[in-house]
């Protein structure tokens, strides 16, 4: 039986080998003065550049480093569903590569949990929460496609939602487990999955502002924007078809903590 840790930190990583050391000793430097328990999960999606031989050599200075290596991509989607379902953390949280959400964010994030979300959300949007903002934002026609996309998104499947695409997302480990292990969307459009799935099961999602730092050499193209709108669309099929196991019980709000 596997140790249970307190926390997993899941970063999906597929031609990373220049980004990956900074974020990862990011990572380490914020958890290292922590008193809980913890592992950084690295998931290879297939890279084909050197990202394999830059994550070997650090290995010597990491402390708590599991690595998931896949030779064949999957997509990102698939890399952290592979990360979240091997995970041994009681959160469980998705960070991205390029460290434009710094894990700092996570201070955030934990009380919420404590309180009894079972997933709680970085936004980059002023609607989702108020002291929203992107220190670095993007170019304009990918915020504006971001923009449309996103109306798109809520029209179809997550309303109410301004920013789903945020790669900073924290999970209890029982909607982890519940909710990844349903997932059918491998690529860009998984975090409307994700996010889908959790409103449909009921699960209380919890949303802190992200201070989001742009980092020019993403890997989402212009196809990835129209993959991401294509991929809504099924996971509205898929819901109104039964694709997914849906419980009947309706959880409970999380509680005030001081209430009696």
């Amino acid at each position: 039986m596997q140790e249970q840790l307190y926390l997993s930190v899941i970063t999906p990583a597929y031609n990373e080998a220049e980004r990956l050391p900074k974020t990862l000793r990011r990572i380490q430097e914020y958890l290292s003065v922590k008193t809980f328990s913890y592992e950084i999960l690295v998931v290879l999606d297939g890279p084909t550049d050197h990202t394999r031989e830059v994550l070997k050599n650090m290995i010597p200075e990491m402390k708590n480093l599991r690595i998931i290596d896949r030779s064949i991509n999957r997509g990102k989607g698939y890399a952290v569903k592979e990360g979240m379902l091997q995970a041994r953390g009681q959160v469980r949280l998705f960070s991205d590569a390029d460290n434009s959400t710094d894990i700092s964010h996570l201070d955030r994030m934990l009380p919420l949990l404590d309180q009894g979300y079972d997933l709680v959300i970085c936004s980059r949007h002023p609607r989702d929460a108020l002291e929203a903002r992107q220190a670095v934002g993007q170019a304009w026609h990918k915020r504006f496609m971001g923009n449309m996309g996103n109306l798109f998104i809520q029209l179809v499947v997550v309303r109410g939602i301004w920013d789903t695409q945020c790669g900073f997302k924290a999970f209890r480990d029982d909607a982890a487990e519940e909710i990844f292990s349903q997932t059918r969307i491998d690529r860009w459009g998984f975090d409307v999955e994700v996010l889908a799935l959790a409103r449909a099961l009921k699960y209380k999602i919890g949303m802190i502002p992200a201070h989001w730092i742009n980092d020019a050499r993403s890997h989402v193209i212009w196809s990835g924007y129209l993959q991401a709108l294509w991929e809504t669309v099924m996971v509205r099929w898929n819901l109104a078809t039964g694709k997914y196991r849906l419980s009947d019980t309706t959880r409970l709000a999380p509680q005030d903590p001081s209430a009696p």
